[in-house]
């Protein structure tokens, strides 16, 4: 501290704290002296900030406190500023310091910093680290059937059944512990797994009946239960035989119908008939049969609908009866009447759809409803009358159908069209009069910026580009000249390609031409491409349908009024989050962001959409750079829904770059996608390649526990499913066309788009018969029709029938009917027969044999 001459008093920076004196002295009389005492106090800085913990873990959906501490001095404020690393702020912090992660949010390291208010330069940090949920699992188990006892076994004869136990999840089981229940628990007896189950280890369990069963059927319910982690059940069954007669008749099942029930169960060996016995209340039979038959399957008539019933079944020989079979319950029922009286009002972006409910319910109370949206098929949920939909585009017009379903599960028919409504945008005219305008899709924001377009390559300037915003989303619209087109088409003859490149990178692209420039590109053969840095959508003329679309929107219409938009674009956040979820579902990684392709025809303030064709239509998807090309397995279609299904891919490479070629019948919201397959018991198969190629493109479904099962013979149900999905065909819900195949089936969905595909026609009697083993000769029937889709049997050269199956020593059992469908693929190459020699046509095909034709089907067709 220092004093000038004039009484200024100075204190260094580095002075210590404390209590000072000046003094001031008289120059003419140095006794004379006055003070004054100066205190120097410490300035205001802050130090330091520390956060504690410095380290945490954190589960999603879970949230931690953690707590600053500054050292401040000279009064300095010791509060602090909280934020997160994380930009998507699902790794959030509040005020306080409490730090909440979201239930959706990506593992990973975040940074949590406090920041001094004092001083922005002094920070404190905590690390995050966000790790995945932990899942608590073990794989799914079969039903169990122990070996057939008969009454009066001795102690220790019966089968003691080991269960195995597999912790499939990556959190460690605590509690793990075996139940029984049911009306037959009591007769089983089970040992007692380890108590405990570390991740990726196994344990095991004994379950068998009790000493001294008298004759019968005995069926209980086994609950594997440990914490966290979802029960497990399945069903044990012990069969005890009366000596001397048949033995009790096995897995007895019922399925319910229309005011019937069909029965079927195993064939058994030495049995001449069956008594069908049935009551309304759980082991209440009668002496007396409901029936005698001779065949193992029956079907129940006249039961009353809603009413649930039970059945046993007994086998009977000269030597009398068996004991009974186990025991089954079915409810009759139907499917449930339409929803009449559809009447839609619309809002701004929404509609409000009331309806009556039907009065018949099919003997099952209705459960719910859907509403099915015109145009887009979109697909929206609800329990009851009015149901309100959101997220339609003003100034399109749309109708609406219901459907109920009931709690079998079945499905009416849709109700009649509802009235069309046309969703508009609130007035903004601040309440003067006159009528509101309805919104505009797209709000312009520059035009009349000439591009060129290309015709069989050669530039021409005949576009002019606008861009736009629609939903948040940047648009660019290039739109065709008539005349220069037309005039270009003339000079460059048939099958010219018409291609519009678009460099932008706006996040939707859509080419426009007119009704009549299709038209016109239809008579010439003509294909027109939209082109952009991320994907080309090429599509042939003719398979927009401009008739078709004339015929909807009115004949009337001057088709040059008519705009074709052709589009490619990024889905909304929205539609990107139910792509993202579902491959979290289906357990496949996206290798691209999906994208969406669409084709619309508007006249004034109606759209239709074209979202059928008639033949594959092909869309190249840019793979970014850096992904390994063989690390794709296939291009999948993802429904609103977040449905997947697989459509035919294959990696192309065009100029250094790869690209996935996909080739579909639909539009929709396309991605592509890393999803491999191995199954376990097909190491050694000669099919092994095929096998778990379609497994890894989703068309083939294994049989559990990681197996496929491939010598298996497979039903004509399973195998229209797999050729559906092989060819990527969108799944039809209309009403069956087939006496015995009805909605609620697992495959009703697949056998139906598979006759409205003309793959399938069924027998003469009506039937499709979907659970009979399907022989050779019937599949490649199917496969022939299979390759018109595809194209493959235009390529055939004229062979007559039996010069393509005369090196088979067997041909001559073919059908008549099967003839030139079996010629077809024999002589694309699909089926090269058992052996050289041996074509075995009336023999039951395998499932290993089936992949490997789907695969030959889609190869030989360019489209994998």
């Amino acid at each position: 501290m220092a004093v000038d001459n004039t009484g200024k008093v100075t204190v260094a920076a580095n002075a210590a704290p404390g209590v000072y004196t000046i003094t001031a002295t008289s120059t003419a009389d140095a006794t004379k002296k006055a003070s004054a005492a100066i205190t120097v106090t410490v300035a205001p800085a802050v130090n330091s900030v520390a956060v504690s913990p410095s380290t945490a873990s954190i589960l999603p959906g879970n949230s931690k406190q953690l707590a600053a501490t500054v050292d401040a001095v000279g009064g300095a404020a010791t509060t602090v500023t909280w934020s997160s690393s994380d930009a998507s702020n699902k790794v959030s912090v509040d005020n306080t310091g409490k730090v909440s992660v979201a239930a959706n949010a990506a593992p990973g390291v975040y940074t949590v910093t406090a920041t001094s208010t004092a001083d922005a330069t002094k920070k404190g940090t905590a690390t995050i680290m966000v790790t995945a949920a932990l899942s608590y699992s073990i794989d799914e188990i079969t039903d169990q059937s122990l070996a057939a006892l008969t009454q009066g076994y001795h102690s220790g004869t019966q089968e003691t059944r080991p269960i195995t136990l597999t912790n499939t999840g990556t959190g460690d089981l605590v509690n793990l512990s075996v139940t029984l229940s049911g009306k037959n628990a009591n007769d089983f007896v089970t040992t007692h797994p380890s108590s405990n189950l570390t991740s990726g280890t196994a344990t095991s369990f004994d379950i068998h009946a009790k000493d001294n069963l008298p004759s019968g059927t005995y069926t209980a319910t086994v609950t594997i239960a440990a914490d966290h982690m979802t029960p497990v059940t399945f069903t044990v069954t012990q069969s005890v035989n009366l000596s001397s007669v048949p033995a009790n008749p096995q897995s007895l099942v019922a399925v319910d119908g229309d005011h019937e029930v069909t029965l079927n169960w195993n064939t058994v060996t030495g049995a001449t008939y069956y008594n069908i016995y049935m009551a309304t209340t759980s082991g209440q039979y009668t002496d007396v049969e409901l029936t005698t038959v001779t065949s193992s399957t029956h079907i129940v008539k006249n039961l009353t609908n809603g009413t649930t019933y039970y059945f046993v079944v007994k086998a009977g020989s000269e030597g009398g009866l068996s004991a009974a079979s186990n025991e089954v319950s079915v409810t009759p029922s139907t499917i449930p009447g339409e929803p009449t009286n559809v009447t839609v009002t619309a809002g701004d972006g929404i509609a409000i759809v009331t309806f009556t409910a039907p009065i018949e319910n099919g003997g099952i109370p209705i459960t719910g409803y859907e509403v099915i949206v015109s145009p887009g098929n979109v697909i929206v949920t609800g329990a009851t009358s009015p149901i309100t939909l959101t997220g339609l585009t003003n100034g399109t017009s749309y109708s609406f159908t219901v459907v109920a379903i009931n709690a079998a599960g079945k499905r009416s028919t849709a109700s009649a069209e509802s009235n069309t409504i046309i969703p508009r945008a609130e007035s903004s005219n601040n309440g003067n009069s006159g009528s509101s305008q309805p919104s505009s899709p797209t709000v312009p924001v520059n035009t009349n910026t000439s591009v060129d377009i290309l015709v069989n390559g050669k530039v021409e300037n005949a576009g002019t580009a606008t861009t736009s915003k629609r939903n948040d989303q940047s648009v660019t619209t290039i739109i065709v000249d008539q005349k220069k087109l037309e005039d270009k088409l003339e000079t460059e003859g048939q099958g010219a390609i018409v291609t519009i490149p678009v460099g932008s990178n706006s996040d939707v692209v859509i080419g426009e031409l007119n009704g009549q420039m299709i038209k016109s590109m239809e008579s010439k053969q003509a294909l027109v491409a939209i082109k952009t840095d991320q994907a080309t959508y090429t599509i042939p003329a003719q398979q927009i349908q401009i008739d078709a679309i004339s015929e909807k929107l009115g004949k009337s219409i001057v088709l040059q009024d008519i705009k074709i938009q052709i589009e490619i674009a990024k889905p909304t956040a929205d539609a990107v989050k139910v792509v993202e979820d579902a491959a979290v579902k289906g357990t496949f990684t996206l290798v691209v962001p999906p994208l969406d392709f669409t084709i619309k025809a508007v006249y004034e303030n109606t759209s239709v959409e074209v979202s059928k064709f008639n033949a594959y239509v092909e869309r190249t998807i840019a793979i970014p750079a850096g992904v390994d090309p063989n690390k794709i397995t296939t291009g999948v279609v993802v429904g609103p829904d977040g449905s997947v299904r697989h459509v035919p891919t294959k990696i192309v490479q065009i100029d250094g770059k790869y690209y996935a070629q996909i080739n579909s019948l639909t539009n929709s919201t396309y991605s592509v996608v890393w999803h491999p397959v191995e199954f376990l018991d097909v190491v050694n198969h000669w099919a092994k390649d095929a096998i778990n190629d379609m497994g890894s493109r989703m068309v083939i479904d294994g049989t559990g526990s990681g197996l496929f099962s491939p010598d298996r013979d497979i039903t004509r149900a399973e195998f229209a499913a797999i050729l559906v999905r092989g060819l990527g065909l969108k799944l039809e819900d209309s009403s069956t066309v087939f006496s015995d195949v009805k909605t609620s089936d697992w495959s009703s969905s697949a056998i139906n788009t598979a006759y409205a595909y003309q793959l399938i026609s069924g027998f003469e009697d009506g039937t499709f018969r979907p659970n009979d083993k399907i022989t050779r000769e019937q599949a490649m029937t199917i496969l022939s029709r299979a390759m018109t889709i595809t194209g493959l049997k235009a390529t055939l050269s004229i062979q007559a029938e039996d010069a393509a199956l005369l090196s088979f020593g067997d041909a001559a059992n073919v059908s008549g009917w099967a003839q030139s469908s079996v010629a077809d693929s024999v002589q694309a190459g699909l089926i090269s027969g058992r052996s050289a020699t041996e074509l075995a046509p009336k023999s039951f095909i395998s499932r290993a044999e089936v992949a490997t034709i789907i695969q030959r089907l889609l190869q030989k067709s360019g489209l994998i």
